[in-house]
């Protein structure tokens, strides 16, 4: 719906709008520095509120480190139903923002909440880059490398573990969603230090589109297309029996309806949905030249983290071809 507004372009020094699907918008301050502000805020996905908080937090920061930036404050975004909640869930889930943020070097220093009918919670987070290292999703180049530095599927197995839960269906063992959790938890601060220090050509993170939609985000700012290869896609542990029972989130479902006329695809369709499964702080997608995928995945392989080359951007229309 932004993009039906008046263009933001020539306000200011800005320096990334909402033209290209950016993740944060950047506005130059003072010679090469710039700041990044973005927010997110979403209902509970997990039970206990802590953890939601946490994982809340950890994905509103993810924009921030995707453009290569440094977060350096949180603002807290909030509803709650005081008349059917304990104010004291309330505090745990601010509890967990803060918890996440400073792990993440921030501090969450106010914000805003008012009362609703469902719980939500996010960040609204600002961070400071130089211009000359900004990373964009909309700079890739033909021939570049794609990498992804978590593994998808943690939207399919929330909704089952959910689904399993809420309904009491314990005909099958509850899906374990710890995995999911552990991922979800984690920041992208190490994977963005690295692509930074690298430099790659474009990056954008893993959320609520989902792979297949972020790249095609990607795909549509740099005028290119892209392959991947759905074999190399790093995928939670059983979310493909769970997708085969049925268990699909909404937005998934959504994504794939969405996206489908843009996707040349021979894998079979529930592969192809689990490629365009809604992610919560999902992992980064990189473009990197190829002369620098070595260095990046031996930079990768030196810091201790997990990455995937899943496969390419290519020229002409911006379309994501999927195979096997």
């Amino acid at each position: 719906m932004l993009s039906q507004l008046p263009s933001p372009e020539g306000l200011g020094d800005l320096v990334v709008g909402n033209a290209t699907n950016d993740d944060a918008a950047v506005l130059r301050i003072s010679g090469d520095t710039a700041i990044a502000q973005t927010v997110d805020f979403f209902t509970p996905i997990v039970d206990d509120p802590f953890v939601f908080g946490a994982i809340a937090a950890a994905n509103s920061v993810s924009d921030i480190y995707a453009m290569g930036a440094t977060p350096i404050l949180g603002l807290a975004i909030a509803t709650f139903p005081t008349d059917k909640l304990p104010l004291e869930v309330l505090h745990e889930i601010l509890r967990g923002g803060a918890s996440k943020a400073a792990e993440a070097g921030f501090p969450v220093a106010g914000g805003h909440t008012i009362i609703d009918d469902v719980p939500k919670y996010g960040l609204a987070v600002t961070g400071i880059v130089s211009v000359d290292k900004l990373v964009r999703n909309s700079t890739a180049r033909d021939g570049d490398r794609l990498y992804l530095t978590k593994p998808i599927g943690n939207g399919i197995l929330v909704n089952a573990y959910r689904a399993y839960t809420t309904k009491k269906i314990f005909r099958r063992a509850v899906p374990n969603v710890d995995e999911a959790i552990d991922w979800m938890l984690k920041l992208n601060r190490d994977a963005a230090k690295v692509m930074v220090e690298v430099g790659v050509n474009a990056a954008t993170d893993i959320t609520g589109y989902g792979l297949i939609g972020h790249l095609l985000e990607m795909c549509a700012g740099s005028n290119l297309g892209a392959e991947i290869s759905a074999g190399a896609v790093p995928v939670l542990a059983n979310v493909r029996k769970l997708l085969e029972r049925g268990y699909g989130p909404a937005g998934t479902k959504r994504n794939v309806d969405t996206f489908r006329s843009r996707i040349r695809s021979t894998v079979s369709g529930s592969e192809l949905t689990l490629m365009c499964d809604a992610q919560t702080s999902g992992g980064l997608l990189i473009a990197v030249a190829p002369e620098r995928a070595s260095q990046l995945e031996a930079r990768f392989r030196e810091s201790g983290l997990f990455y995937a080359n899943i496969g390419r951007m290519t020229a002409g229309e911006p379309v994501v071809t999927l195979t096997p």
